[in-house]
Order: structure tokens, then C-alpha cells, then sequence
């Protein structure tokens, strides 16, 4: 959904990832000193809120933390990727409508934790040219939203 009506008829489930260029926490202190206009925020927080408004009765919308939390409300789930299989944190707020919580599949937490924090923390070592590969979705992440979240629509239309 670019944020333009487009006639595809009603959708059974939403998962969003709006970017979180202007809404994550990591960049307020942009908007803060000045070097960033507050629009772009206003717009990024509009945006993100016609996921949440769209007319669709199953919705996810991921970010990372982020100031809609203050906007618009607290998320309902956050999730790490070590909870999915992957050896890395990257906390992932979850703001839900009509779906359940993620269950993890593979916490790999406590072997996580025996690497350097270098290595567990890569994806925020990256720095900056690199909003691409820190917006991805960890392949434990997806296969979970598809397998649980596709498994509790099935069931409903039984």
C-alpha cells in the first residue's frame, strides 16, 4: 500500500512495514536539533496510521521502536529475531488487529549471548548506507508470521 486508493477489493490480512525512517527512535535527535523538519515526521506517522485505519479486519504493522508508541499506542508484541533462530537483536514492534501474538519458534537467546556484542548487534553496526539490509525481515520471522498467522486464518473460515 503506497498510501493511494487503489481498487483491489477487500484484503482478508495486511502486513505493513511502513519505513521507519522518520518514526524510529534511533533518528529523533535529527528532528531534535533542527536538521530534519517536523513534516516529515507528521507525514511518516500519517502514513503509518493508514495501516492501522485501512479497512481490513486482520492487520499487522512492524517497526522498529519508534515514536508511535507515543502517538498512537503502545505496540502489542515485541519480538527479537533470536526468539525465531537467528543470533542477532533487533527489537520488532508489532501493532495488531484481529491476529494473535507471534509464538517463537527457536529461541537461540542463551547460545546468542555467548557471541562478542559486535556480532550479535550487526545489523546496527552497519552504519549508515546500509537502511536496506537493516529493514529486512529475518527469514524465522517471516516463515513464522506466514505459518501462524496463515494457520489462524484458516481456522477462522472453517
Amino acid at each position: 500500500m503506497d498510501g493511494v486508493t487503489h481498487e483491489v477489493g477487500k484484503w482478508d490480512l495486511l502486513i505493513a512495514h511502513p519505513p521507519c525512517t522518520h518514526l524510529a527512535v534511533s533518528g529523533m535527535r535529527w528532528f531534535k536539533e533542527g536538521r530534519k523538519p517536523m513534516r516529515l515526521q507528521d507525514q511518516a506517522a500519517d502514513f503509518f496510521m493508514k495501516f492501522i485505519n485501512a479497512d481490513c479486519e486482520h492487520v499487522a504493522v512492524e517497526n522498529p521502536v519508534c515514536i508511535m508508541s507515543t502517538r498512537y499506542r503502545k505496540p502489542d508484541q515485541i519480538i527479537n529475531p533470536y526468539q525465531f533462530g537467528h543470533k542477532q537483536q533487533k527489537k520488532t514492534c508489532l501493532w495488531l488487529k484481529g491476529l494473535p501474538k507471534l509464538q517463537e519458534t527457536n529461541n537461540v537467546y542463551c547460545e546468542m549471548m555467548k557471541l562478542p556484542e559486535k556480532e550479535r548487534t550487526a545489523i546496527w553496526q552497519m552504519g549508515s548506507g546500509h537502511a536496506k539490509e537493516r529493514s529486512k525481515t529475518f527469514p524465522g520471522i517471516a516463515a513464522a508470521i506466514a505459518e501462524q498467522w496463515g494457520e489462524y486464518l484458516e481456522e477462522l473460515e472453517e
